[in-house]
């Protein structure tokens, strides 16, 4: 099968994404490369379970999730944002189709922790096979990261956590953080390679601050030995041209690159 690149896009930058975006996928997807999506919504998520007067909390960066907040999440990820990112991708000639990890058991997950989090579940299986046929189709799947338990219980899947599992059960060459900014920038220049050192001593000196910390921390959660670089890439302006990408390239070490 073709190359194939694992986007992540994060809730918080989907309301900006770029032409310039669209037009470097539209690069990636006329070169044969294999492209899947995955997103969040959390700041949708928010502002729905606030329209509802629904209270949630978070706990170790995880929103906590009743049977009442679930139903907002599934609603606002797998209904509307989801739909909303496949219709912009058929605006700008891109094959896709929009579902949640429920569909064809696509994202099978367990609970993290019932009494602390709720129904926040870990990717403990995945129907690779659904996503190699839609692939072959040429057709990008665009994923809300909804699980479900071998019981029939649906779980809130971290959508960093579910991008770097089907990264790695594709045995994907490249993961994509999507971001409101062109990678990791020091003194204002983007630093285009990192190593996971390098990463932890840029956020206790601060030059890593504030909404990139949890971003650079799923990027080096999702490395592993089939995976070995991910990049944090930017939604507003193009990050692939002629086979490159541009952004920030994360590797485990120095002697990986």
């Amino acid at each position: 099968m073709e190359e194939t690149m694992v986007i992540k896009c994060g809730g918080s930058v989907l309301s900006e994404l770029s032409p310039a975006f669209f037009k470097s996928l539209q690069e990636m997807y006329d070169q044969g490369k294999n492209i899947v999506i995955v997103h969040g919504g959390g700041p949708e998520i928010g502002q729905m379970l606030k329209r509802l007067n629904v209270s949630s909390e978070f706990v170790d960066g995880l929103r906590k999730t009743t049977e009442e907040v679930l139903e907002v999440v599934e609603m606002i990820l797998a209904g509307k944002v989801n739909k909303q990112l496949v219709s912009l991708l058929q605006q700008h000639h891109l094959p896709s189709v929009g579902f949640s990890g429920i569909d064809a058991r696509l994202l099978e997950a367990a609970p993290i922790d019932i009494e602390k989090l709720g129904y926040v579940g870990n990717v403990i299986r995945i129907n690779t096979s659904f996503l190699t046929d839609l692939l072959r189709s040429r057709c990008i799947p665009v994923i809300a990261p909804i699980g479900c338990g071998r019981n029939g219980q649906r779980y809130n899947i971290n959508a960093d956590t579910a991008a770097g599992a089907i990264a790695q059960a594709l045995q994907a060459e490249q993961l994509l953080f999507v971001t409101d900014v062109p990678g990791i920038l020091e003194n204002g220049s983007l630093v285009e390679q990192a190593t996971v050192e390098k990463i932890e001593a840029m956020i206790n000196s601060g030059v890593i601050s504030g909404g990139m910390i949890p971003k650079v921390k799923a990027a080096m959660a999702a490395l592993s030995d089939s995976l070995s670089e991910v990049m944090i890439v930017s939604g507003k302006i193009p990050f692939y041209s002629k086979g490159n990408i541009y952004g920030t390239s994360i590797r485990k070490e120095v002697g990986v690159y």
